[in-house]
């Protein structure tokens, strides 16, 4: 694995819907992160500009040394990041966490 960091990002939905402002954060090679929060805080929205399935307004967001701002998540797989973790929520939900007539979390 590597080192991700984010350094100032911002991501602007519009003109005026700001789920993440300046956010700085840094994960260390081999760590595990868990973002918790509640709906409508951004969490989904960080992991999709790590991954690089959501385009980043403002900020840079490195893979070890490299700036992947512009790359295609393709791309950054090969920089040896773990996408698995996007999955888990839609796994998560599927199999009865997320709000489901049958869950009995509800």
């Amino acid at each position: 694995m590597a080192e991700v960091t984010l350094k100032d990002v911002t991501k602007v939905y519009g003109e005026d819907v700001v789920p993440i402002r300046d956010m700085n954060l840094d994960i260390p090679d081999g760590e595990f992160v868990v973002f918790v929060g509640p709906s409508g805080s951004g969490k989904s929205t960080a992991l999709r500009m790590i991954a690089g399935l959501e385009d980043i307004t403002q900020g840079k967001v490195f893979i070890g040394d490299n700036v992947v701002n512009d790359l295609p998540p393709r791309e950054r797989d090969r920089l040896e990041l773990p996408l698995d973790l996007l999955v888990v929520q839609h796994l998560l939900f599927l199999h009865g966490f997320g709000k489901h007539p049958n869950n009995h979390l509800n």
